[in-house]
């Protein structure tokens, strides 16, 4: 019905009718990007620290910014002075949303000295700004801090390398790493369209050598995008979803990447059918009938992948889910009636200048013209090679690839993992800076101390005793009695490891045992529950146990649902576990090359303990999408010729397609480099490897292979060994070969 000539326009009217009013009335999705930086469930211990610690504990000093103070040789007099003055000034002139200063100002020179790291390189003071305030609040209280330290001292202190002689400051803290973190993603939207939309394009010329053919899928693309803006920014709005500026990012990169491959599929199938069928409307209702059911099942496969994000209790995969299921439903739909329409009106003049022709228009165009045209063929040499490798050579082939992936997923149980946020951070940026400033001069775990909360119930328990005891403890200062509960204390631990360290991290459990026992002693019931750790070590332990625990959950859950979809589609067990399988293969080896290159080639301390969920969710997803394009090919053929020859043709047919759409797709995931936030590149260095893996060796040799191997059981039990009868009929001989 999309493509014929009396609903084409309306179509497109309609598309275009619904991006505008939607953005006319409705906030575009970038407009309620959340700032919120708790990650965590409200359960997790951690955080119920901090909330027990503000209600009993605060002392409303408000949310701090550390200024710290460098130069190498040693902090100079002036430098003290320097210092002093710039708190006076905040003394008679609070900047924007200032709640709270040490007295500084008034503090003699011998006592900031004091302060400062016992080598004298480095001072950390702090101000401290008004909870609630907004991130632009913040910015514009920076900024005017910033200026006045200028005045003081010079431009330089700011933007001078570390290594440089003389004083440098950087802000850092949690108003530091705010602010910082919203800067990263200030231009990081238009940056990452533009930089998609260009390959895409770039690659869409190369690969069709025609430019009107590589503008109509960004054209769907762009108009289903312009839908998708105002949809996710209502749910925002009316507080149904939480989006962040890391979920949109990679939103576009799916929507692009995914959406292309989805248009290309039925431009193939198009180009195919033009080649036999001289009417372009009739040519493109078959297209969208032969091409349409995969199209959707794809769609579908990574929609109800990526909904399982949902099922997370970590906040940054849960944000992930209703955006990009939303984005692959769209897409879904456009490329099934907005493309259509685009093409309806465009026909062969799509492909300029490599028209597609049937053989009877070629005939007379040779009469015409009165020379020999060339006749395209539909499949190149080198896929029908591949199609023949997979059934001439099966074994071979699935041994070969088996010790590759295999090989590479070796090196998974060896990638080490880092949950911290400055981690992700450039080494260059102010707040990352002024954080291994304090690490390198003040003793490790004075940059984070952790603090333990106890409900003694009345009784006397001796927890510095206890918390003194363990190894990775350094000191312990306390306790702080609660305000509304003196029986509720508060204790700061000073860790003697690195406070980002996995043994700081692991320390975490077996701390909160040792006083819970202690408290058990002094005969308190269900000591566990009296004892809260927080500070940043217990953040990094429970980000890594929640994170452990939504992937038992989800990985299970994509399986199972991608297993029952693939197995309502192609109605065979076998093939749905062979397919399955080949994906996992896939991800695993694209997991182990990914750390190679994060470990040896970016020098990255670690990869990002969020990496392997989204990975794996987005590759199995993405990944079955070319196995369902292909097999389906090949089912379908299977009705009307030997198996062998159904392969062939069908890995030859849905060779070209895929190899573009794959590379397409690794482009646009690679496009993440662009952005400054490590996790990003980190997670679509893995995907485009991932991508590129199942492009180029799981689909087009893997799969045929298993399945010329495997013969006639890749299709039980479904009942597709099938051949014509005298009358035309399809029937199945019980226990034929068809080979």
């Amino acid at each position: 019905m999309v493509a014929g000539s009396k609903t084409r326009w309306l179509t497109i009217m309609i598309w275009l009718l619904l991006v505008v009013v939607l953005s006319f009335v409705w906030p575009q999705v970038n407009q309620e990007e959340t700032n919120s930086s708790q990650l965590l469930p409200d359960d997790a211990m951690s955080v119920e620290a901090s909330n027990i610690s503000s209600e009993q504990f605060s002392n409303d000093s408000g949310v701090p910014l550390l200024v710290v103070w460098h130069r190498d040789g040693g902090l100079e007099e002036k430098d003290y002075e320097t210092i002093q003055k710039i708190y006076g000034s905040l003394e008679e002139e609070p900047v924007s949303k200032q709640k709270l200063i040490p007295p500084f100002a008034k503090a003699p020179p011998q006592a900031l000295k004091g302060a400062s790291s016992k080598d004298g390189v480095a001072l950390t003071t702090p101000v401290f700004f008004e909870k609630g305030a907004s991130t632009e609040s913040l910015q514009h209280a920076l900024a005017q801090l910033q200026e006045r330290i200028i005045d003081q001292t010079s431009e330089s202190v700011f933007q001078e390398d570390l290594s440089e002689d003389g004083l440098h400051v950087r802000f850092t803290g949690p108003v530091g790493i705010q602010i910082d973190a919203t800067e990263l993603f200030s231009n990081a939207d238009v940056t990452l369209l533009m930089a998609t939309v260009g390959l895409v394009l770039g690659l869409l010329i190369i690969l069709y050598r025609s430019p009107i053919l590589a503008l109509v899928p960004l054209v769907a693309v762009g108009v289903a995008y312009g839908l998708i803006s105002p949809l996710l920014g209502f749910m925002a709005d009316q507080g149904w979803i939480v989006v962040d500026s890391q979920a949109i990012s990679i939103m576009t990169v799916l929507l692009f990447g995914a959406g292309t491959d989805y248009c290309l599929f039925l431009i193939s199938r198009y180009r195919d059918e033009l080649r036999v069928e001289t009417d372009k409307n009739i040519a493109l209702q078959k297209a969208v009938s032969g091409s349409g059911g995969a199209i959707m099942v794809s769609a579908l496969t990574t929609l109800t992948g990526l909904l399982t994000l949902g099922l997370a209790y970590y906040a940054s995969y849960d944000r992930f889910a209703v955006p990009f299921s939303l984005s692959i439903l769209v897409i879904g739909i456009a490329a099934l009636t907005l493309l259509p329409a685009i093409l309806a009106i465009l026909g062969r003049v799509a492909f300029v200048p490599f028209i597609p022709r049937t053989e009877e228009m070629i005939q007379e165009g040779e009469r015409k013209k009165g020379k020999s045209l060339r006749r395209p063929e539909s499949t190149g040499p080198i896929n029908r090679a591949i199609g023949r490798w997979a059934t001439d050579k099966p074994w071979a082939i699935i041994l070969s690839c088996t010790i590759l992936l295999g090989g590479l997923a070796l090196f998974v149980p060896k990638i080490d993992y880092t949950y911290g946020l400055l981690d992700s951070f450039p080494e260059d940026m102010p707040s990352r800076e002024g954080f291994s400033i304090i690490a390198d001069h003040y003793s490790p775990g004075e940059v984070a101390p952790a603090q333990v909360i106890v409900e003694t119930e009345g009784e006397k328990v001796n927890v510095i005793e206890t918390l003194s005891s363990l190894s990775v403890v350094g000191s312990v200062s306390g306790p702080v009695e609660g305000s509304e509960n003196s029986s509720l204390l508060k204790y700061k631990v000073t860790l003697a490891a690195d406070p980002y360290s996995e043994t700081a991290i692991q320390s975490i459990p077996n701390m909160k045992s040792e006083v819970a026992a202690a408290l058990e002693e002094a005969g308190i019931e269900n000591a566990a529950n009296n004892v809260w750790i927080g500070g940043e070590t217990a953040g990094l332990y429970d980000t890594k146990q929640i994170t452990k625990r939504d992937q038992s959950v989800i990985i299970p859950a994509v399986l199972i649902i991608i297993a029952v979809l693939l197995l309502v589609y192609l109605r065979s067990i076998v093939a749905m576990i062979y397919l399955l399988g080949t994906v996992v293969l896939s991800y695993l080896g694209a997991l182990g090359l990914g750390w190679l290159i994060i470990d040896y080639i970016y020098e990255a301390d670690g990869m990002s303990g969020l990496i392997p969920l989204y990975a794996f969710v987005f590759l199995v997803a993405l990944g079955e999408d070319y196995n369902i394009f292909m097999v389906s090919s090949i089912w379908k053929k299977r009705h009307h010729m030997p198996l062998k020859q159904a392969i062939r043709e069908g890995v030859s047919e849905t060779s070209g397609v895929i190899g573009s759409a794959g590379l397409i797709l690794a482009g646009t995931f690679s496009v993440l480099a662009v952005l400054p936030l490590q996790v990003l590149v980190q997670f679509g260095t893995v995907t485009a490897i991932g991508v590129l893996l199942d492009t180029f060796i799981v689909r087009p040799l893997l799969v045929p292979s298993l399945t010329a191997v495997l013969g006639r059981f890749s299709f039980w039990p479904g009942k597709l060994w099938k051949r014509k009868d005298s009358e035309g009929d399809m029937v199945q001989k019980e226990g034929e070969s068809m080979e």
